[in-house]
């Protein structure tokens, strides 16, 4: 336990656009997977204003859904990143 794999192949990076912002993703990651890479953690807000982000990681929740490619409520979780994907993110920047 706790030894590094190797030789693990990510595949070509390529890019998506995440608020405007070009952002590095990998074949196979999941949008939610990409979102928290680099550095979003709360992808929405509730009406009080506290911030939602990845909870079940498998679509059951509906807490990080996304905006993508036009397309409203799109569970980040169980979306497969698309070369030149364009994603917003209801509830403004909630990076760390």
């Amino acid at each position: 336990m706790g030894e590094r794999v190797r030789g693990l192949g990510r595949g070509e990076a390529f890019e998506i656009e995440v608020d405007g912002e070009a952002v590095t993703a990998y074949p196979g990651e999941t949008v939610a997977a990409v979102l928290v890479a680099s550095g979003w953690t709360a992808l929405r807000r509730t009406a009080t204003g506290r911030p939602r982000g990845i909870f079940c990681g498998m679509g059951v929740c509906f807490d990080c859904v996304v905006t993508i490619d036009g397309r409203a409520n799109v569970r980040s979780c169980a979306t497969a990143v698309r070369r030149g994907m364009r994603v917003s993110l209801p509830g403004g920047p909630g990076r760390d």
